[in-house]
């Protein structure tokens, strides 16, 4: 599709998209897709990995924990399941096991936007629904500060699936001081490849001098089978 192309491109020419989050399906149709990454202009936040616990789960970790300065919105669970509810999340923060309990796509009315002034980061957060017998739902929930006062201003989507593409969403729309937050509705990207295949094409389009971390989770809609991959600029020390 054109406009996911379109979109790639723009993703790639923006030097400072912040963390994002893909939610999608593989060109085969066989596997949803889940990606998450996380991006750093700081020492402190770019002193970070990804680490896949034995639960599937995916952790941000220090990679030398000795230089960890606040570790209050940089280290947090950005993945989990719920294979009994048939629910897969991703976040850019703490909201990730509140997301798990989702019985529609509005997270708790006590989450809001992150609380790191003066950027005032949006909340970002995805998750797919698989419950047997229906066809997989993408919940994709965006909380940002309003322009006009210190209120959130949440969007809520329910998004149908297609193969080989994915829904994007970011924190940033770019570079600045303070930062500009993501702006619009989640975004079609093309989804190709393999599970490692498409971790490359992500990753290689995400700013050389500021990509940290990236993790792809593949989800069998057969077998509901789990496959990561996860590529760390940073190894741990």
């Amino acid at each position: 599709m054109a406009i996911a192309e379109k979109n790639f491109l723009a993703l790639k020419n923006n030097p400072y998209p912040g963390r994002g989050i893909i939610v999608g399906a593989d060109a085969a149709g066989k596997n949803l897709v889940l990606g998450y990454w996380i991006m750093g202009r700081s020492p402190n936040s770019r002193n970070r990995i990804f680490v896949l616990r034995p639960d599937e789960s995916l952790e941000t970790a220090p990679a030398d924990p000795s230089k960890v300065e606040d570790s209050s919105l940089i280290i947090y669970r950005a993945m989990a399941q719920n294979r009994s509810m048939g629910v897969y999340v991703v976040s850019n923060g703490h909201q990730t096991d509140d997301a798990l309990e989702w019985g529609s796509d509005n997270l708790p009315a006590d989450w809001q936007y992150e609380p790191d002034a003066p950027n005032f980061t949006p909340r970002i957060t995805a998750g797919i629904s698989l419950m047997e017998g229906d066809s997989a739902v993408a919940l994709v929930s965006i909380l940002k500060k309003s322009p006009f006062s210190e209120a959130c201003d949440r969007y809520n989507y329910h998004l149908a699936l297609a193969p080989g593409l994915g829904y994007c969403i970011t924190t940033y729309s770019g570079d600045g001081k303070p930062l500009p937050p993501f702006q619009g509705d989640p975004y079609l990207v093309p989804l190709a490849g393999d599970i490692k295949e498409m971790a490359q094409t992500i990753w290689s389009a995400l700013n050389e001098d500021n990509r940290v971390s990236l993790a792809l989770k593949f989800i069998n809609t057969e077998n509901n089978r789990v496959t990561v991959e996860i590529i760390n600029k940073y190894c741990a020390i």
